[in-house]
Protein backbone atom coordinates (compact mmCIF):
# COMPACT_ATOMS: atom_id res chain seq x y z
CA UNK A 1 0.00 0.00 0.00
CA UNK A 2 1.38 3.39 -0.99
CA UNK A 3 1.56 5.94 1.83
CA UNK A 4 1.68 9.70 1.65
CA UNK A 5 5.07 11.35 2.10
CA UNK A 6 5.41 13.86 4.96
CA UNK A 7 7.93 16.34 3.59
CA UNK A 8 7.21 18.80 6.40
CA UNK A 9 8.69 16.33 8.89
CA UNK A 10 11.81 16.05 6.72
CA UNK A 11 12.09 19.84 6.76
CA UNK A 12 11.59 19.88 10.53
CA UNK A 13 14.58 17.61 10.99
CA UNK A 14 16.78 19.61 8.62
CA UNK A 15 15.97 23.02 10.08
CA UNK A 16 16.06 21.84 13.70
CA UNK A 17 19.57 20.49 13.20
CA UNK A 18 20.64 23.71 11.45
CA UNK A 19 19.36 25.72 14.43
CA UNK A 20 21.19 23.34 16.77
CA UNK A 21 24.46 24.20 15.00
CA UNK A 22 23.80 27.94 15.32
CA UNK A 23 22.90 27.49 18.99
CA UNK A 24 26.17 25.66 19.69
CA UNK A 25 28.14 28.35 17.84
CA UNK A 26 26.44 31.03 19.96
CA UNK A 27 27.64 29.26 23.13
CA UNK A 28 31.24 29.89 22.04
CA UNK A 29 30.57 33.63 22.47
CA UNK A 30 29.15 33.38 26.01
CA UNK A 31 31.31 34.08 29.10
CA UNK A 32 30.44 30.70 30.62
CA UNK A 33 31.23 28.61 27.52
CA UNK A 34 34.32 26.95 29.00
CA UNK A 35 32.33 25.70 32.00
CA UNK A 36 30.14 23.57 29.70
CA UNK A 37 33.11 22.23 27.74
CA UNK A 38 33.08 24.69 24.82
CA UNK A 39 35.89 26.72 23.34
CA UNK A 40 35.29 30.32 24.45
CA UNK A 41 35.82 33.64 22.68
CA UNK A 42 37.53 36.36 24.71
CA UNK A 43 35.01 38.81 23.24
CA UNK A 44 31.54 37.91 24.44
CA UNK A 45 28.33 38.52 22.50
CA UNK A 46 25.87 38.15 25.35
CA UNK A 47 23.08 39.69 23.27
CA UNK A 48 23.07 36.53 21.18
CA UNK A 49 21.71 34.67 24.17
CA UNK A 50 18.38 36.48 24.16
CA UNK A 51 17.06 34.69 21.03
CA UNK A 52 18.92 31.53 22.02
CA UNK A 53 16.97 31.29 25.28
CA UNK A 54 13.75 31.30 23.27
CA UNK A 55 15.15 28.55 21.06
CA UNK A 56 16.50 26.59 24.00
CA UNK A 57 13.18 25.38 25.42
CA UNK A 58 12.17 23.55 22.23
CA UNK A 59 15.31 22.86 20.15
CA UNK A 60 16.02 19.42 21.66
CA UNK A 61 12.42 18.36 22.47
CA UNK A 62 11.35 18.94 18.86
CA UNK A 63 14.10 16.58 17.65
CA UNK A 64 12.80 13.89 20.00
CA UNK A 65 9.28 14.43 18.64
CA UNK A 66 10.60 14.09 15.09
CA UNK A 67 12.54 10.94 16.01
CA UNK A 68 9.35 9.35 17.33
CA UNK A 69 7.64 10.26 14.07
CA UNK A 70 10.51 8.66 12.19
CA UNK A 71 9.93 5.40 14.05
CA UNK A 72 6.29 5.37 12.93
CA UNK A 73 7.35 5.56 9.29
CA UNK A 74 10.08 2.95 9.82
CA UNK A 75 7.52 0.52 11.29
CA UNK A 76 5.17 0.61 8.33
CA UNK A 77 6.95 -2.07 6.32
CA UNK A 78 8.97 -3.89 8.99
CA UNK A 79 8.32 -6.46 11.69
CA UNK A 80 9.87 -5.98 15.12
CA UNK A 81 13.05 -7.94 14.30
CA UNK A 82 13.63 -6.02 11.09
CA UNK A 83 12.95 -2.75 12.87
CA UNK A 84 15.46 -3.38 15.67
CA UNK A 85 18.05 -4.42 13.08
CA UNK A 86 17.40 -1.31 11.01
CA UNK A 87 17.46 1.01 14.05
CA UNK A 88 20.66 -0.65 15.28
CA UNK A 89 22.32 0.02 11.94
CA UNK A 90 21.06 3.59 11.66
CA UNK A 91 21.38 4.72 15.29
CA UNK A 92 23.41 2.34 17.45
CA UNK A 93 26.33 1.91 15.02
CA UNK A 94 26.87 5.70 14.54
CA UNK A 95 26.43 6.20 18.28
CA UNK A 96 29.15 3.69 19.20
CA UNK A 97 31.43 4.85 16.40
CA UNK A 98 30.92 8.45 17.48
CA UNK A 99 31.83 7.67 21.09
CA UNK A 100 35.12 6.16 19.97
CA UNK A 101 36.12 8.30 17.00
CA UNK A 102 34.09 11.52 16.73
CA UNK A 103 33.41 13.01 20.18
CA UNK A 104 37.06 12.68 21.31
CA UNK A 105 38.10 14.85 18.35
CA UNK A 106 36.50 18.03 19.62
CA UNK A 107 37.82 17.31 23.12
CA UNK A 108 41.29 17.08 21.58
CA UNK A 109 40.76 20.53 20.01
CA UNK A 110 39.47 21.87 23.34
CA UNK A 111 42.64 20.65 25.05
CA UNK A 112 44.80 22.12 22.29
CA UNK A 113 43.02 25.48 22.41
CA UNK A 114 43.60 25.80 26.16
CA UNK A 115 47.09 24.25 26.02
CA UNK A 116 46.08 21.37 28.28
CA UNK A 117 47.79 17.97 28.34
CA UNK A 118 46.39 15.91 25.49
CA UNK A 119 44.43 12.82 26.44
CA UNK A 120 41.99 10.45 24.79
CA UNK A 121 38.94 8.87 26.29
CA UNK A 122 35.74 7.64 24.64
CA UNK A 123 32.68 9.67 25.60
CA UNK A 124 29.21 10.44 24.24
CA UNK A 125 29.61 14.21 23.92
CA UNK A 126 26.77 15.67 21.86
CA UNK A 127 25.84 12.17 20.68
CA UNK A 128 24.02 11.40 23.95
CA UNK A 129 20.89 12.18 21.93
CA UNK A 130 21.38 9.06 19.77
CA UNK A 131 21.79 6.83 22.80
CA UNK A 132 18.50 8.10 24.21
CA UNK A 133 16.67 7.46 20.94
CA UNK A 134 17.87 3.87 20.74
CA UNK A 135 16.78 3.22 24.33
CA UNK A 136 13.36 4.73 23.58
CA UNK A 137 12.96 2.44 20.58
CA UNK A 138 13.50 -0.61 22.81
CA UNK A 139 11.24 0.71 25.59
CA UNK A 140 8.29 1.81 23.47
CA UNK A 141 8.36 -0.72 20.65
CA UNK A 142 6.00 -3.19 22.41
CA UNK A 143 3.49 -0.39 23.01
CA UNK A 144 3.72 0.84 19.43
CA UNK A 145 3.23 -2.69 18.09
CA UNK A 146 0.03 -2.99 20.12
CA UNK A 147 -1.17 0.36 18.77
CA UNK A 148 -0.30 -0.68 15.24
CA UNK A 149 -2.24 -3.94 15.33
CA UNK A 150 -4.91 -3.50 18.01
CA UNK A 151 -5.29 0.22 18.64
CA UNK A 152 -8.25 1.08 16.41
CA UNK A 153 -10.59 2.01 19.27
CA UNK A 154 -8.00 4.18 21.00
CA UNK A 155 -7.18 5.86 17.71
CA UNK A 156 -10.81 6.91 17.24
CA UNK A 157 -10.90 8.43 20.73
CA UNK A 158 -7.66 10.31 20.10
CA UNK A 159 -8.93 11.58 16.75
CA UNK A 160 -11.94 13.15 18.50
CA UNK A 161 -9.79 14.68 21.23
CA UNK A 162 -7.19 16.08 18.86
CA UNK A 163 -9.80 17.52 16.53
CA UNK A 164 -10.30 20.45 18.92
CA UNK A 165 -7.98 23.39 19.62
CA UNK A 166 -7.65 22.37 23.28
CA UNK A 167 -6.99 18.71 22.46
CA UNK A 168 -3.29 19.02 21.57
CA UNK A 169 -2.70 21.22 24.61
CA UNK A 170 -3.71 18.34 26.88
CA UNK A 171 -0.36 16.80 25.87
CA UNK A 172 1.39 19.68 27.64
CA UNK A 173 0.05 18.33 30.96
CA UNK A 174 2.48 15.41 30.75
CA UNK A 175 5.43 17.74 30.23
CA UNK A 176 4.25 20.04 33.02
CA UNK A 177 4.01 17.07 35.37
CA UNK A 178 7.50 15.94 34.34
CA UNK A 179 8.90 19.36 35.23
CA UNK A 180 7.10 19.37 38.58
CA UNK A 181 8.22 15.82 39.39
CA UNK A 182 11.88 16.05 38.31
CA UNK A 183 12.36 19.71 39.31
CA UNK A 184 15.24 20.48 36.91
CA UNK A 185 17.43 23.29 38.21
CA UNK A 186 17.89 24.45 34.61
CA UNK A 187 15.03 23.41 32.34
CA UNK A 188 17.11 23.53 29.15
CA UNK A 189 19.83 21.25 30.53
CA UNK A 190 18.90 18.07 28.65
CA UNK A 191 22.23 16.33 28.11
CA UNK A 192 22.91 13.44 30.48
CA UNK A 193 20.23 14.43 33.02
CA UNK A 194 17.14 12.58 34.21
CA UNK A 195 15.10 15.58 33.12
CA UNK A 196 16.46 15.20 29.59
CA UNK A 197 15.79 11.47 29.61
CA UNK A 198 12.17 11.67 30.79
CA UNK A 199 11.33 14.71 28.68
CA UNK A 200 12.87 13.01 25.65
CA UNK A 201 10.88 9.85 26.32
CA UNK A 202 7.62 11.82 26.44
CA UNK A 203 8.45 13.71 23.24
CA UNK A 204 9.47 10.51 21.43
CA UNK A 205 6.27 8.72 22.51
CA UNK A 206 3.97 11.57 21.50
CA UNK A 207 5.86 12.11 18.25
CA UNK A 208 4.90 8.58 17.27
CA UNK A 209 1.36 9.13 18.51
CA UNK A 210 0.86 12.32 16.50
CA UNK A 211 1.50 10.66 13.14
CA UNK A 212 -0.42 7.58 14.32
CA UNK A 213 -3.48 9.77 14.98
CA UNK A 214 -3.17 11.31 11.54
CA UNK A 215 -5.01 14.20 9.90
CA UNK A 216 -7.29 15.30 12.80
CA UNK A 217 -4.24 16.27 14.86
CA UNK A 218 -2.36 17.97 12.02
CA UNK A 219 -5.42 19.79 10.72
CA UNK A 220 -5.97 21.22 14.21
CA UNK A 221 -2.37 22.44 14.41
CA UNK A 222 -2.65 23.97 10.96
CA UNK A 223 -5.82 25.84 11.97
CA UNK A 224 -4.63 27.05 15.38
CA UNK A 225 -0.91 27.50 14.74
CA UNK A 226 -0.92 31.26 15.30
CA UNK A 227 -2.79 30.85 18.58
CA UNK A 228 -0.18 28.39 19.86
CA UNK A 229 2.62 30.72 18.76
CA UNK A 230 0.92 33.67 20.47
CA UNK A 231 0.70 31.74 23.75
CA UNK A 232 4.36 30.71 23.43
CA UNK A 233 5.41 34.31 22.72
CA UNK A 234 3.48 35.58 25.77
CA UNK A 235 5.10 32.96 27.99
CA UNK A 236 8.53 33.83 26.60
CA UNK A 237 7.92 37.52 27.28
CA UNK A 238 6.87 36.66 30.84
CA UNK A 239 10.02 34.57 31.27
CA UNK A 240 12.20 37.38 29.91
CA UNK A 241 10.64 40.17 31.97
CA UNK A 242 9.82 38.45 35.27
CA UNK A 243 12.17 35.49 35.60
CA UNK A 244 15.49 36.49 33.96
CA UNK A 245 14.97 33.71 31.37
CA UNK A 246 14.64 30.79 33.84
CA UNK A 247 10.95 30.59 34.75
CA UNK A 248 9.41 27.79 36.86
CA UNK A 249 9.64 24.47 35.04
CA UNK A 250 5.89 24.08 34.52
CA UNK A 251 5.73 27.43 32.65
CA UNK A 252 8.73 26.53 30.49
CA UNK A 253 7.19 23.16 29.70
CA UNK A 254 3.99 24.83 28.51
CA UNK A 255 5.96 27.41 26.52
CA UNK A 256 7.99 24.65 24.90
CA UNK A 257 4.95 22.67 23.76
CA UNK A 258 3.21 25.79 22.41
CA UNK A 259 6.30 26.71 20.35
CA UNK A 260 6.50 23.14 19.03
CA UNK A 261 2.81 22.91 18.10
CA UNK A 262 2.95 26.29 16.37
CA UNK A 263 6.03 25.21 14.42
CA UNK A 264 4.41 21.88 13.51
CA UNK A 265 1.39 23.77 12.19
CA UNK A 266 3.52 26.17 10.15
CA UNK A 267 5.58 23.41 8.57
CA UNK A 268 2.52 21.25 7.84
CA UNK A 269 0.82 24.21 6.18
CA UNK A 270 3.69 25.62 4.17
CA UNK A 271 6.45 23.01 3.76
CA UNK A 272 4.70 19.71 3.12
CA UNK A 273 6.02 19.52 -0.42
CA UNK A 274 9.05 17.90 -2.11
CA UNK A 275 12.00 19.60 -3.73
CA UNK A 276 15.55 19.00 -4.88
CA UNK A 277 17.00 20.97 -1.97
CA UNK A 278 15.17 18.83 0.57
CA UNK A 279 16.18 15.66 -1.31
CA UNK A 280 19.81 16.64 -0.70
CA UNK A 281 19.58 18.14 2.78
CA UNK A 282 17.43 15.34 4.22
CA UNK A 283 20.15 12.68 3.97
CA UNK A 284 22.86 15.19 4.90
CA UNK A 285 21.30 16.35 8.18
CA UNK A 286 22.20 13.27 10.23
CA UNK A 287 25.92 13.07 9.26
CA UNK A 288 26.23 16.85 9.67
CA UNK A 289 24.83 16.56 13.20
CA UNK A 290 27.36 13.83 14.03
CA UNK A 291 30.44 15.77 12.88
CA UNK A 292 29.42 19.37 13.59
CA UNK A 293 31.02 19.74 17.04
CA UNK A 294 34.47 18.78 15.81
CA UNK A 295 34.15 21.13 12.84
CA UNK A 296 32.80 23.94 15.05
CA UNK A 297 35.75 23.62 17.46
CA UNK A 298 38.17 23.55 14.54
CA UNK A 299 36.64 26.74 13.15
CA UNK A 300 36.80 28.42 16.56
CA UNK A 301 40.41 27.30 17.03
CA UNK A 302 41.35 28.92 13.70
CA UNK A 303 39.17 32.06 13.80
CA UNK A 304 38.98 33.21 17.44
CA UNK A 305 42.69 34.23 17.63
CA UNK A 306 42.16 36.64 14.69
CA UNK A 307 42.00 40.33 15.56
CA UNK A 308 38.52 40.97 14.13
CA UNK A 309 35.19 42.11 15.58
CA UNK A 310 33.37 39.37 17.55
CA UNK A 311 30.32 39.65 15.28
CA UNK A 312 32.58 38.97 12.30
CA UNK A 313 34.07 36.05 14.24
CA UNK A 314 30.59 34.64 14.88
CA UNK A 315 29.67 34.92 11.21
CA UNK A 316 33.00 33.41 10.16
CA UNK A 317 32.69 30.44 12.55
CA UNK A 318 29.11 29.87 11.35
CA UNK A 319 30.08 29.93 7.68
CA UNK A 320 33.11 27.73 8.36
CA UNK A 321 31.07 25.16 10.34
CA UNK A 322 28.31 24.76 7.75
CA UNK A 323 30.69 24.81 4.79
CA UNK A 324 33.19 22.28 6.13
CA UNK A 325 30.43 19.97 7.40
CA UNK A 326 28.86 19.81 3.95
CA UNK A 327 32.22 19.46 2.21
CA UNK A 328 33.04 16.47 4.43
CA UNK A 329 29.58 15.02 3.82
CA UNK A 330 29.68 15.53 0.05
CA UNK A 331 33.20 14.36 -0.72
CA UNK A 332 33.89 11.79 2.02
CA UNK A 333 30.92 10.51 3.98
CA UNK A 334 28.46 10.28 1.10
CA UNK A 335 30.87 8.87 -1.46
CA UNK A 336 33.01 6.38 0.50
CA UNK A 337 30.95 3.23 0.96
CA UNK A 338 32.64 2.07 4.15
CA UNK A 339 31.93 5.40 5.89
CA UNK A 340 28.22 5.56 5.07
CA UNK A 341 26.90 3.22 7.80
CA UNK A 342 29.18 4.83 10.39
CA UNK A 343 27.25 8.07 9.86
CA UNK A 344 23.78 6.60 9.65
CA UNK A 345 23.54 6.30 5.88
CA UNK A 346 22.49 3.17 4.05
CA UNK A 347 25.06 1.09 2.24
CA UNK A 348 24.58 1.72 -1.46
CA UNK A 349 26.38 0.86 -4.63
CA UNK A 350 28.68 3.66 -5.66
CA UNK A 351 26.70 4.48 -8.79
CA UNK A 352 23.53 4.89 -6.81
CA UNK A 353 25.29 6.80 -4.05
CA UNK A 354 26.44 9.37 -6.58
CA UNK A 355 22.82 9.95 -7.62
CA UNK A 356 21.36 10.86 -4.24
CA UNK A 357 20.03 14.16 -5.50
CA UNK A 358 17.24 12.28 -7.14
CA UNK A 359 16.37 10.04 -4.21
CA UNK A 360 13.72 10.86 -1.60
CA UNK A 361 14.93 12.30 1.66
CA UNK A 362 13.00 9.63 3.50
CA UNK A 363 15.59 7.02 2.64
CA UNK A 364 17.99 8.60 5.06
CA UNK A 365 15.49 9.73 7.72
CA UNK A 366 16.73 9.30 11.26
Amino acid sequence: MKTLRRYDIDWLRVIAIALLLIYHIAIVFQPWAMFVGFVRSENALEGLWIPMTMLNVWRIPILFFVSGMGLFFAMRKRNWKQLIGERSQRILVPFLFGIIAISPLHMYLFQTFYKQPLSYYPHTGHLWFLGHIFVYVLIFLPVFLVLKHRGARLKKLLEKLMGTAVGPLTVSLFFVLEAIWVKPQIYSLYAETWHGFFLGALAFFFGYLFVYIGSPFWTTLKKWKWTYLAIASALYALRYIEYAMEAPGYLMALESICWIFGIFGLFFHYLNRPGRLLAYLGPAAYPVYIIHMFVLYLGAWLILPLDIHPIVQFIAVTVFTFTVCFVLYEFLIRRIAVLRPLFGLRMEKSKKANNLLGSPAAKEAI
